[in-house]
């Protein structure tokens, strides 16, 4: 790590320390081990300035010029060799706390200064964003490998000030600022990508950015890219994985039956021989998303059979987690994430031999339907939205809506819940398809529905309960339409 320039001599105080789970030991022949989360490093018997410096680096930001001794060089060297470990903060001479302190999140976080011109145009990225923590303000973005803790409003307004295309000049000259300060605060953001520099534009036109015209970020949503950085390991060091971070009770393994009238539903003898059978092979390959659907809705025993093979509870199991915690998992058709099962089936009936219109509740456990609202206008809602989402003619005779119990998952896992959600809606609509297809019905899943909608019809406790998938069935109605 090279050193960067400083600002100001009179203002400007460059600090450094290490990233909290840094821990400094000594070892044997005056030796100095550093812990960190990437990896132990050995430092032969170093100078006592090199020392010095490192162990008051774990106690927080710290001036090197304040070190008596200290070779800057040896020190950056060192640096070298513990990438993503040291922090890098901006402070003022006559201040205790600094302004800003950049974090890095991974041993690609290796800071490195640039130097702007104070009229370089410059603007917040497209993908940085701030929220709180820990009563401090954080600036992040998925394409960082750093997190900037903005420790004191000076920093914060410059932040503020960044929405559109300015320059240092101008943002200092608007919150009455020393420009020197602006200028530094804007390198250290630039340096960390949460600030963006751009081209002054030609003939009175506005300044250009890369950021805006590169085809590899426009094709992401900061949003997308946001959940994508999060839910993966590399650029974070959130923890991640059953870490049981919760202090809460598990939820139930099954969602408690609502109040409402009951359907008890056919179950199919899976060891017996079923007329029509076919094989995975045939079922893969016949699979079809079908869009148009016959007048004739499933029977009760067809959606019976259909939600027997693909969502029942096989079986229930105590387990032990973290901590000697002991909760219950079960044993379904599809996979989840540690056995988990956080999602739940509700179905909305147009037309089902068997079943009156209305919103049902599907007990995996009893195998069972309630039917829980008769409003025709939530009914008519969510078959209609539907309709249009397919591109059909007129409605599904069944919706199913899935529904995920998010503190089944966050209870144990860690910054993947979200995700993991998804790829099970993914399993539990390609198993619907492909038992949909054996028994010769129509089944479309769609890409997306009104979680609104969905909260008011079935009485959800929104967000604890959130919809998170769609899936229409039927009966086929001639063609059918591509995959």
């Amino acid at each position: 790590m090279s050193s960067d320039p400083a600002g100001p001599t009179d203002v400007i105080q460059p600090l450094w320390s290490f990233r909290d789970d840094v821990v400094v030991e000594p070892a044997t022949g005056g030796d100095l081990v550093v812990l960190t989360r990437w990896g132990d490093v050995t430092v032969d018997a170093p100078a006592p300035s090199i020392a010095e410096s490192l162990y008051r680096m774990t106690f927080g930001p710290i001036a090197l010029t304040n070190i008596d001794g200290l070779n800057n060089g040896d020190l950056y060297k060192l640096f070298d060799r513990l990438p993503g470990c040291v922090v890098r903060s901006l402070g003022l001479r006559d201040s205790s706390s600094p302004l800003l302190s950049v974090t890095p999140l991974s041993p690609r976080g290796i800071l490195q200064l640039p130097i702007l011109s104070v009229t370089r145009p410059v603007r917040l990225s497209r993908f940085a964003f701030l929220r709180e923590a820990g009563g401090e303000l954080l600036l992040e973005s998925p394409l960082s490998y750093y997190r900037v803790v903005l420790h004191r409003p000076l920093a914060t307004w410059v932040v503020s000030s960044l929405g559109q295309a300015t320059t240092s000049a101008d943002v200092a000259q608007g919150i009455n600022m020393a420009q020197p300060v602006v200028a530094e605060i804007v390198a250290y953001l630039a340096a960390t990508g949460m600030v963006v520099t751009g081209e002054p534009g030609s003939g009175g036109q506005a300044p250009t950015f890369a950021e805006d015209s590169d085809p590899d970020l426009l094709t992401w949503s900061p949003y997308d890219l946001l959940f994508h950085s999060r839910s993966r390991l590399g650029r974070h060091d959130d923890p991640a994985g059953a870490v049981y971070r919760h202090n809460l009770a598990p939820l139930p393994v099954v969602k408690p039956v609502p109040e409402g009238r009951r359907f008890p539903l056919y179950q199919p003898d899976l060891t017996a021989p079923t007329a029509g059978e076919i094989s995975l092979t045939e079922a893969i390959e016949r699979r079809r998303s079908m869009r148009e659907f016959a007048d004739e809705g499933p029977s009760v025993r067809e959606l019976g059979e259909l939600l027997y093979r693909t969502a029942r509870v096989r079986a229930q199991r105590e387990t032990l987690g973290a901590g000697g915690a002991r909760y219950t998992v079960s044993e379904r058709p599809y996979p989840s994430t540690g056995s988990l099962y956080e999602l739940d089936l509700y179905l909305t009936v147009d037309r089902c031999d068997g079943l009156p219109c209305g919103n049902y509740h599907y007990d995996p456990q009893g195998h069972a339907l309630t039917l829980i609202n008769e409003n025709a206008t939530h009914t008519d809602e969510l078959l209609d939205s539907a309709m249009m989402l397919t591109g059909a003619q007129r409605r599904p005779p069944v919706l199913i809506t899935i529904t995920a119990r998010m503190g089944r998952l966050s209870w144990v896992y860690d910054g993947i819940s979200y995700a993991s959600t998804l790829k099970h809606v993914g399993v539990l609509q390609q198993t619907l398809y492909l038992v949909a297809t054996m028994l010769g019905l129509a089944p479309c899943a769609l890409a997306m529905g009104d979680s609104e909608v969905a909260t008011a019809a079935f009485g959800l406790d929104w967000p604890a309960e959130v919809s998170v998938g769609e899936f229409a069935v039927g009966k086929p109605a001639g063609a059918t339409d591509p995959p």
